[in-house]
């Protein structure tokens, strides 16, 4: 591939195609600007001899698979998705693919047990939940416009007797005993249903490259293995090269697995992770990690994240450098205005200065789902004509004070602040007309308790 590309140039240039030369030259920069862009964020981990000259030809079509495991996407799975998006941004075609049919196996990499083997109505529904998911990410329109395919369409029919003729007479078993992901599972054990994983994976590759003229594989450093395998398969197979990328699979700075957080994985559903929950994910991201962050999971430019960190370094309480990370991966997954909202609704349960006032009323209806919330009816004010409600009774509705005795000394001792005012001693009660949104009263007790009053639909004019 690399030498059809110089000899092309060449000719062209003893010709004096000066123009059609530069065209050329321009367009090879720009495709080969892949591996570039990964190298300069610390995404490429490795590469297939050949993958950077067979890029810089010209656009190829490249994918990564994601079986259906589970009915949405996490944030480890973010890498090889942003790898698929810089794929698109140098000017080559990405894929997906959606393991309809290996997601009934199980991908043994990177794993110390066998995982437990789904049925077909379940790895429906997680792939087709998974594929909208992606269509967030890339552009399926254009001249690079983005593919999505299913391998159940051609590992569902395929016979047994077929796939070991076909692809089992390709490898040997002490090829396959040497891949990490097998050798990793040897002392433990590992099935034949797992062990066979990498043949099928090979598999998709060659078909993918029989349909559609894909010829490189990108994933995450654990697929290393199954991506080599799939190389070597279609050299074997179809005498044709192809090539994989792979990158990091990343750890937070005090050792834990990315993507975790103290209620397991970060999905991108929101119905699994809340957008503010998403959004706190990454503005809880460590100071030593938030510049790889950027870098991973974000499109800003180089010198823009560099910008940030040394803004992160010089002012670290300002945390400038985590708000704009998480502003950004929110809104590329749940949309702009969510993650306006969680921005909104993470400034005010974090910082005991913001004015709750100011919230836009779909703001409390997302921190409805984030904090204690209890309807209260308004009551009347002794010697008064003024609705009010109870603080007192609020706040050990609210779980925030054990009794009224309890209650009353949060009070006493200014602790308790309503819709950003701070409530005096004998401030057990709180007018109905300070309701935000003539239904709300935001309750702080101390730096970052939080719960919120709500009136009765009922008793909102």
């Amino acid at each position: 591939m690399a030498k059809s590309a110089a000899t092309k140039f060449a000719i062209l240039a003893v010709a004096g195609e000066l123009a059609t030369v530069a065209l050329i030259f321009r367009a090879m920069t720009s495709h080969s600007s892949f591996l570039a862009e990964l190298a300069w964020r610390g995404m490429l981990y490795q590469q297939t001899d050949g993958a950077a000259v067979a890029l810089a030809a010209g656009p190829v079509t490249g994918y990564c698979g994601f079986d259906p495991t589970a009915p949405s996407l996490h944030v480890g799975n973010l890498v090889p998705v942003m790898g698929l998006v810089h794929l698109q941004r140098a000017g080559h075609r990405p894929m997906v693919l959606v393991g309809g049919g290996t997601g009934m196996i199980g991908d043994p990499s990177g794993r110390t047990t066998e995982r437990p083997l789904a049925n077909e109505a379940v790895v429906a529904t997680n792939s087709a939940a998974i594929r909208r998911q992606l269509e967030h990410f890339l552009d399926f329109s254009g001249p690079s416009a983005a593919l999505m395919r299913n391998n159940a369409d051609w590992l569902k029919p395929l016979g047994a007797i077929a796939f070991l003729r076909d692809v089992g007479k390709h490898f040997s078993i002490n090829l396959m005993l040497a891949k990490d992901s097998v050798r990793s599972r040897l002392d433990e054990g590992i099935t034949y249903t797992e062990f066979s994983y990498m043949l099928l994976q090979a598999y998709d590759f060659l078909e993918l490259s029989r349909q559609e003229g894909v010829t490189l594989q990108i994933g995450g450093s654990d697929q290393w293995g199954n991506i080599t395998a799939g190389t070597e398969l279609i050299r074997r197979a179809t005498g044709s090269e192809a090539h994989g990328v792979t990158m990091p699979l990343l750890t937070n700075a005090d050792g834990r697995k990315f993507g975790k957080s103290e209620g397991g994985n970060v999905w991108l559903a929101p119905e699994r992770t809340s957008p503010y929950r998403f959004y706190q994910f990454w503005i809880n991201s460590d100071d030593r990690d938030v510049g790889r962050n950027l870098r991973f999971f974000t499109l800003l430019p180089q010198a823009e994240i560099e910008q940030l960190e040394l803004a992160s370094r010089e002012r670290p309480e300002a945390r400038l450098a985590q708000q704009t990370l998480a502003l950004d991966v929110t809104a590329r997954v749940h949309g702009e205005r969510a993650a306006r909202l969680a921005r909104d609704v993470s400034r005010l349960v974090f910082d005991r200065h913001a004015d709750p006032r100011e919230l836009h009323v779909d703001a409390l209806h997302a921190i409805e789902a984030e904090v204690p919330v209890v309807d209260v009816p308004p009551v009347n004010v002794p010697d008064t004509v003024t609705a009010a409600v109870d603080i007192v009774d609020g706040l050990v509705l609210l779980g925030m004070a054990k009794s009224k005795g309890d209650a009353r000394r949060q009070l006493h001792q200014g602790a308790v602040s309503v819709n950003g005012r701070r409530l005096s001693a004998t401030e057990t009660a709180v007018a109905s007309e300070e309701a935000i949104h003539s239904r709300y009263f935001l309750v702080r007790k101390g730096g970052r308790e939080i719960g919120l009053l709500r009136l009765p639909a009922a008793a909102v004019r």
